[in-house]
């Protein structure tokens, strides 16, 4: 089973930039992209197998969940496919933020059970690059209670400057950042950024503050700030930004329940065994390789099937991989 490509899907949104399609090497009069799904089972949106390498393939044109229903473990490791069926348990996006995004929080899986019978979102955040000055914003610099934080985000903005821009925790942000947003984090990804997201699947989001924002059609754009209450980690922690080790070669970022991301950089030719029994998902951040086979480059994003999770790469690359 050879790796697959699959169909991005481009959203314009307000805050939505103009560096996704440029550095993926798409030509669109799209506007304002904010997001481009790379691997995606939500509803609506799974994502569309459009090329492996193989003359006649029979697969190009099916969709994610059917792919695992033809493959089942083959495409996504037993494991995983026993506790997710045909749902793929993880979301992929390139994010580009020309304007601020809302602060928000994310319910854990048994708050979103509860309310939504679907899972929670928890998140990560790798800075492709950042412009001078972009900031991140992620949780909270000072401890506040419940009935504190409803006193704040329903309070009156001010010249522009809302109360609750007050307690969040702000970060200047850099290339090569990293940030692990567990479910119940207040967050928001500053004007000026262009990362990699890796999630949940998950497309449950409370919007706590939007600086004054107004949709297509002039309105306010909808909060959440009851639903959020109950979802929020009120904690201080004493670090928001995730460290690691960015000489080596294969660098763990995150290993958490929900997803193993690593940062891996080539040079001529490398092995990556990431002694795991599922899928890896290969998103190309810099330079072009071929990885089993396939050819990839910057901007792309490549599922390889648990069958054949070993990456026998040759090129000059950096990526980020992802598995469970």
């Amino acid at each position: 089973m050879k790796p697959y490509k699959f169909q991005p899907y481009l959203r314009t949104t307000i805050w939505g930039g103009y560096q996704i399609a440029p550095f993926k090497g798409i030509y669109t009069a799209q506007p304002n992209i904010g997001e481009s799904w790379e691997i995606s089972a939500v509803p609506g949106h799974e994502s569309v197998a459009i090329e492996r390498g193989i003359i006649g393939d029979v697969d190009l044109g099916l969709n994610l969940a059917q792919l695992i229903d033809k493959y089942k473990g083959l495409l996504v490791g037993e494991r995983i496919y026993k506790k997710f069926g045909n749902t793929f348990p993880l979301l992929v996006k390139f994010i580009d933020s020309r304007q601020d995004l809302s602060v928000q929080v994310h319910p854990d899986d048994k708050l979103a059970q509860k309310r939504h019978k679907c899972p929670g979102k928890t998140e990560m955040w790798y800075v492709v690059k950042a412009d001078v000055g972009a900031k991140i914003y992620s949780g909270l610099k000072k401890s506040i209670t419940p009935a504190e934080y409803e006193k704040l985000a329903t309070a009156e903005a001010v010249n522009g400057h809302s109360p609750m821009q007050d307690v969040i925790a702000t970060h200047e942000a850099h290339q090569g950042d990293l940030y692990f947003l567990p479910a119940g984090r207040l967050h928001a990804i500053g004007a000026g950024n262009f990362l990699v997201e890796i999630q949940q699947t998950s497309d449950i989001t409370y919007r706590v503050y939007d600086f004054g924002r107004k949709d297509e059609h002039g309105n306010p754009r909808e909060l959440h700030i009851e639903q959020a209450k109950e979802a929020i980690d009120y904690q201080v922690w004493p670090e928001y930004r995730t460290s690691y080790d960015s000489t080596k070669p294969n660098s763990e970022l995150i290993h958490c329940p929900y997803f193993t991301v690593n940062r891996v950089v080539v040079q001529v030719a490398a092995e990556i065994d990431l002694h795991t029994d599922a899928f890896v998902v290969v998103v190309c951040l810099w330079g072009e390789a071929h990885i089993n086979g396939i050819h990839v480059k910057q901007g792309e994003t490549l599922l390889v099937p648990a069958s054949e999770n070993v990456l026998y790469i040759f090129g000059n690359a950096t990526f980020l991989t992802a598995t469970m």
